[in-house]
């Protein structure tokens, strides 16, 4: 390969998560050895509802060399073990999403497929109650997984909570350290090269022009480069997930929780995001079945504590783009395409968008099959995580508003219904190539929102394992665990002090 056909300047137009974990990554990776700037305009807010993340954030930081202690005290973060979720499935009904497994396999056949057989007879207690995630979670406590697999402790995992503002905050501190140029100004026009309609070069209000090799699109919905000079298309998935609104508060901490709490209403459902210093709050809804004002309402009638800001109105358009990468331009973020944050997948999206390019980082020639297999493993990505929200809506037996009844009859992409006939069938789990999320966290879903098996996994019949026995050992074993662990809040408090 000739020295003068590598990437020499990438420019990364927008700010906020995406933009400076781009940023963050890219100087890691190139050091001195690349030449990336960065354009944001103050001018120009942020969304900032990717409060609630999954464990992958954590092997984005290590990579970058960020110590925990320091990044939960910049961020004002806090841990996260999972996801409550209440009145989904049907009203009154409680269930966790918990981050790592149900117990240890013991035997050939699943662990959920012993609990339903246990459950048939009337000798198990709600599926959660074998995880040690919830154990933790429902008694507010945090400490590190065991390192010894051995240990009911070494079961879990974690994410964290934190404010996406201070984390792009950090995040631009650690990129200009390392050398990458921040440039102030709003971008006024982007030229393109008049033979093969690469993108040259951006200019800002003050005629201020910036070129590039590789230009990576962090500007949110609106996709400068991706959609307003590419004019990539967008392909629209609201038919599966109807919510396009969203009312955003924070509001005065209360309850210091290890979890995000999803509750759901009767035309959406509301996050609660517990930080350091506040709770993050916020109601994903359709206005075509309630109204925004209505739908404002029912957020600030649900806070628990009082409200610290206005609220504000995002809208969006469930979907993505035709490609995530078009000629010499990447979308990373919400210019990408945009999934609702009903299970914190936005700031995981960013990462996975990053990880990708770094995988298949390309020459000036822009090759096209690296282009083809960066985009074809996006969109199985996205698509795989559309599938699993979708199934939040689908399996659900609620019968209180019209939102809910679309739901439950709505069409399903055949990915997904592929997935639910399997599970109806014996209880399994199909697994995806692109899947994000494994076997536990479908299993939460399914078993959480009500939805049994015709009949169990034929295998269990041939075994004599005591299922039900080892379900009642796990459980104590686990809270028993979960009563010698520190508070979440203690824990916290003794991070900081470490920082």
């Amino acid at each position: 390969m000739q020295k003068d056909n590598l990437i020499q300047k990438i420019v990364i137009v927008g700010g906020g998560s995406a933009g400076w974990m781009t940023a963050a990554a890219l100087a890691n990776t190139f050091g001195q050895n690349m030449q990336i700037t960065l354009i944001e305009s103050d001018n120009i807010g942020t969304v900032g509802v990717g409060e609630a993340t999954i464990p992958p954030i954590r092997t984005f930081n290590n990579t970058l060399g960020i110590s925990e202690a320091e990044f939960v005290k910049h961020t004002h973060g806090s841990y996260k073990l999972g996801i409550e979720f209440v009145n989904w499935g049907q009203q009154g009904n409680r269930y966790f999403h918990p981050f790592g497994n149900y117990g240890r396999q013991f035997d050939i056949v699943n662990v959920h497929q012993h609990w339903l057989a246990a459950e048939q007879n009337g000798k198990a207690q709600p599926f959660e109650e074998y995880c040690m995630a919830w154990h933790m979670a429902k008694n507010n406590k945090f400490t590190h997984p065991a390192a010894d697999p051995r240990s009911v402790m070494s079961t879990y995992e974690y994410a964290y909570h934190f404010d996406a503002g201070a984390y792009a905050q950090f995040l631009r501190k650690y990129s200009e350290e390392r050398g990458i140029c921040r440039v102030e100004g709003k971008i006024a026009h982007v030229d393109l090269d008049p033979v093969n309609g690469h993108v040259s070069q951006v200019r800002l209000e003050n005629d201020q022009a910036f070129s590039g090799d590789l230009f990576i699109d962090c500007s949110g919905f609106r996709g400068l480069l991706i959609e307003e000079a590419l004019a990539t298309g967008y392909i629209d998935m609201s038919q599966y997930l109807p919510c396009n609104r969203a009312w955003a508060v924070p509001s005065q901490l209360t309850q210091f929780t290890p979890y995000t709490r999803s509750t759901a209403h009767s035309a959406g459902w509301q996050w609660r995001i517990p930080l350091q210093t506040r709770l993050g709050n916020g109601h994903v809804f359709c206005n075509e079945y309630v109204s925004e004002e209505e739908a404002l309402q029912t957020l600030l009638a649900n806070l628990d504590g009082a409200a610290l800001a206005e609220p504000r109105l995002l809208k969006f358009l469930t979907g993505r783009r035709n490609k995530f990468w078009n000629k010499n331009v990447i979308a990373i973020g919400l210019s990408s395409g945009f999934l609702e944050p009903l299970e914190s997948t936005s700031i995981h999206l960013i990462q996975a968008g990053i990880a990708k390019l770094l995988a298949l980082f390309p020459t000036k020639d822009f090759e096209q099959s690296v282009v083809d297999e960066y985009n074809r493993i996006a969109i199985n990505e996205f698509e795989a995580i559309r599938d699993f929200l979708i199934l939040h809506y689908k399996v659900n037996a609620r019968d209180d508003s019209e939102f809910w009844k679309y739901c439950q009859n709505m069409p399903i992409p055949d990915s997904l219904a592929y997935k639910i006939k399997h599970f109806e069938e014996f209880g399994r789990i199909i697994k995806s190539e692109m899947d994000l999320f494994a076997i536990p966290s479908w299993l939460a879903v399914f078993i959480g929102q009500g939805a049994r098996p015709q009949q169990l996994d034929p295998l269990i019949h041939y075994r004599n394992s005591n299922g039900a026995e080892w379900l009642q050992k796990l459980n104590h074993a686990m809270a028993a665990a979960a009563q010698q662990s520190p508070s979440h809040e203690s824990f916290v408090t003794s991070l900081k002090s470490k920082s």
